[in-house]
């Protein structure tokens, strides 16, 4: 199993990196590769058919010279591999020495001595699974994300690491599980899961980037798609939650009324519409906020005396 880095302590830089490798063109040698192998075989049927069960030696030559044919013919067909779109095949001569990369699609032709692996370099998605963590206040979450990858470097993919979709894997829950313990969930003057999603996601990539380079392996994308309190505090938190809610709308309706009052002062005062000693500005401040920040509709009270009565 790999061991996790952090973002202090990175992997090694591997001392391997990807080359292109010496190829050539298929078919020309799958034509000489059926020319040898059909050459061969007529010339040991002819051979067996002209001089029977007593051969010479010139039809022991023949018989020889067809058998190396034949054998020639397949060490070259050896040589012959397919490389899907958007595949790659590393080659390994003897089994041992890396001789490079084949990129190009298509049927090519490489050193029939040569091990072939392939590998994807086509785009792929990882989801992690649903991890549960404490965030940066020590409040239990729940929390996983889809990563969007693709091998860079198919050396590095090969011989870096063991199995570099494991190690993706492991790295990809590793980072996920740093960030959501570095950052608060929810927070007003702070960088938060909840708040400011893209910032973490660019962390996200950026620390998951650091972790597979030495894997060969290229972050093209990652979001967290499931955030949320764990279940044993969900409620008390949704309660936190309604109540922050519920003192910022009042403190909105507050300010609102109190920029109407000024305003029907105001308006009274410059068309002289009614005087007002200090006294009854002070009710009539009164009763406009109480009728403007009321949840109710009010019940209005008319008064069919003076305005003192």
């Amino acid at each position: 199993m790999n061991i996790a880095s952090t973002p202090d302590s990175p992997l090694p830089e591997p001392s391997i990196g990807e080359r292109p490798a010496r190829d050539l063109s298929g078919w020309p040698m799958l034509a000489l590769t059926l020319a040898l192998i059909v050459g061969g075989a007529v010339v040991v049927a002819v051979t067996a058919v002209k001089k029977g069960p007593d051969l010479d030696p010139a039809g022991i030559t023949l018989l020889v010279a067809g058998g190396l044919l034949i054998a020639a013919g397949l060490l070259v067909g050896a040589g012959l591999t397919f490389v899907a779109p958007n595949e790659a095949r590393v080659l390994q001569l003897l089994g041992a020495s890396y001789s490079g990369t084949v990129r190009r699609d298509g049927l090519r032709w490489v050193n029939p001595l040569t091990v072939r692996r392939k590998i994807s370099t086509r785009i792929r998605n990882h989801e992690t699974g649903l991890a549960k963590v404490n965030d940066l206040d020590g409040n239990p979450i729940e929390i996983s994300a889809v990563v969007v990858w693709q091998v860079e470097d198919t050396a590095r993919a090969c011989f870096a690491v063991d199995d570099y979709v494991e190690f993706v894997a492991f790295q990809t829950e590793a980072a996920v599980r740093h960030i959501a313990g570095s950052f608060p969930y929810d927070s007003d003057d702070r960088l938060s899961l909840r708040e400011n999603a893209d910032e973490i996601t660019a962390k996200l990539s950026e620390e998951i980037s650091a972790r597979v380079a030495s894997a060969g392996v290229r972050i093209i994308e990652s979001r967290i798609n499931q955030l949320a309190y764990a279940p044993e505090i969900a409620q008390a938190m949704l309660r936190r939650q309604q109540a922050g809610a519920v003192v910022a709308a009042r403190q909105r309706i507050v300010e609102g009324a109190v920029s109407m009052v000024e305003l029907a002062l105001a308006k009274l005062q410059e068309q002289d519409v009614v005087e007002l000693d200090e006294e009854r500005k002070a009710a009539m401040v009164s009763n406009l906020m109480v009728v403007l920040c009321a949840d109710r509709d009010a019940q209005p009270v008319v008064n069919t005396g003076t305005l003192y009565q």
